[in-house]
């Protein structure tokens, strides 16, 4: 299966989204919480320590999914031409990008900023609408396979055992 089959698995223009996203959130990040101080005003109900720890213990988490997710889908260097449902992805069916938003909220938690909570709802809608859209090639190409693991594996909170 060449590269190109695997660029049809993702929806259109993916990277980009996932590259500019991080981007725009930390720059909003920034200016809320170092700059401006609009909308951290929760800061002082939870002190920076107990904060600190919530930021490692979610960014370890993302981390480790992060790695799971990448040790299980590429394990060559083209996409499989069989469902993986082994590993992490037996536990939930998008690793990667609970990942990518466990990163997203640990720095909500670094300093509560309001105005990224609000940010962090559209980046969980646009990244929901990326995942059904991926779900639904898998769909064509898994067929019943992949409706049966759909119905079976949860889609974003991880089934613990």
């Amino acid at each position: 299966m060449g590269s190109n089959n695997h660029k049809k698995r993702e929806t259109k223009h993916s990277h980009l989204i996932q590259g500019t996203l991080p981007i725009i959130y930390v720059i909003i990040w920034i200016l809320d919480t170092q700059i401006f101080s609009f909308s951290n005003i929760l800061d002082s109900f939870i002190p920076f320590f107990a904060r600190l720890v919530i930021f490692i213990i979610l960014l370890s988490l993302a981390l480790v999914l992060m790695k799971l997710s990448l040790d299980a889908l590429f394990e060559g260097m083209e996409p499989s031409d069989t469902l993986i449902v082994k590993g992490i992805l037996d536990r939930v069916r998008n690793p990667m990008y609970l990942g990518i938003l466990l990163i997203y909220v640990s720095f909500i938690f670094l300093s509560i900023s309001l105005i990224c909570v609000a940010l962090f709802i559209v980046v969980v809608l646009i990244y929901n609408k990326m995942v059904n859209y991926e779900e639904n090639i898998l769909e064509e190409l898994f067929g019943d396979d992949y409706l049966t693991y759909k119905r079976r594996v949860r889609k974003w909170i991880p089934k613990l055992f």
